[in-house]
């Protein structure tokens, strides 16, 4: 008998238990160095390893083995996977490149078999990948290997990934899933824009680097781009899709106050969807987001115990929690 939608989020209300608090976050943040987190971790019962990522790695492989083991439909998750496909090919295409040993930065899952892409790469022989990537490949490793240029080959391959993930989110009967592609689609594009428009970058790769998604007024926004930092600034300022004026305010502050923007404004959708549902796939789903963010937090803390950073900097840096 198949596993139903009732059974998995019974046992993922009970899991969300388990999540970090905000005690639980205090307490890190008083860790004066990455051994006594990692000590703390681990007798919170987050996961088994003697450093921070150590057991980062290790609970992100109990992470995925539970919603495996709990997900009716496990494909929900292929969205999210996409994003572990194309680190995991620019993975291999720059160590190719540059003779260096790349297997041990390969992250799992993945929905593209790692062997396939060092086959398909080696071999020049980009049809062996799906469909919805074999040509973007192809072009990244032209970019590359003739060019040099790895900017503009990252470019296409997270575009193609965008397209992708955009794609499958819309199959399914999420209204979440879409709503939530579409702000990270919209924010990645915002991201390469006010890159671009720092660099000089020229309008052929902004028309190959950013991913159409509902409500992206991409021809004004590229225009601007072209202008320069200022005007692109100025012109995403009067944008109110996707709360973009109020990540704007957030950027003329810091550029970092404007990445936390973006990652809480995701994870407080999951929060207002997700939490609030009791039928479908996102309890599901909201989990998985859950402890994505809190590992973010984690790295963050770990990031500024090693600089010796305050505690009152590390706290300005920290993401909302699911939990």
């Amino acid at each position: 008998m198949g596993l139903s939608y009732e059974f998995s989020i019974g046992s993922v209300r009970a899991k969300e238990k388990s999540l970090l608090n905000n005690s639980d976050i205090e307490q890190m943040i008083a860790c004066k160095s990455e051994s006594e987190l990692a000590g703390l971790l681990n007798d919170k019962g987050y996961g088994d390893g003697n450093t921070v990522d150590e057991i980062l790695e290790f609970h992100t492989e109990k992470v995925w083995e539970y919603l495996k083991s709990i997900a009716p439909d496990f494909d929900i998750f292929t969205p999210f996977l996409i994003q572990n496909d194309i680190h995991n090919f620019k993975v291999v295409l720059k160590g190719t490149m540059s003779a260096r040993k790349y297997s041990h930065l390969f992250i799992r899952p993945c929905t593209i078999d790692t062997e396939l892409i060092i086959k398909a790469i080696e071999n020049k022989k980009f049809s062996l990948l799906p469909e919805w990537l074999s040509k973007s490949a192809e072009n990244a490793y032209e970019l590359i290997s003739h060019k040099g240029d790895a900017r503009e080959s990252d470019a296409v391959i997270d575009t193609a990934a965008m397209k992708r993930m955009l794609e499958i989110s819309g199959r399914y009967n999420s209204e979440f899933l879409k709503q939530y592609f579409n702000t990270l689609v919209f924010y990645s594009n915002i991201k390469t824009v006010i890159r671009s428009s720092r660099t000089k970058t020229n309008k052929d790769f902004l028309d190959s680097a950013l991913c159409d998604v509902q409500d992206f007024r991409k021809g004004s926004i590229i225009n601007a781009a072209l202008k320069g930092n200022e005007a692109v600034i100025d012109e995403l300022s009067r944008y109110s899709e996707y709360e973009c004026s109020k990540a704007i305010e957030q950027y003329k502050i810091s550029p970092s106050l404007f990445e936390r923007f973006v990652d809480d404004k995701l994870i407080k959708m999951a929060k207002e969807s997700c939490k609030r549902t009791s039928e479908g796939a996102e309890p599901i789903i909201g989990y998985y987001l859950g402890s994505e963010a809190e590992k973010k937090v984690i790295h963050i803390i770990a990031s500024g115990i090693r600089t010796n950073s305050d505690s009152e900097t590390i706290r300005e840096r920290l993401r909302e929690i699911y939990g």
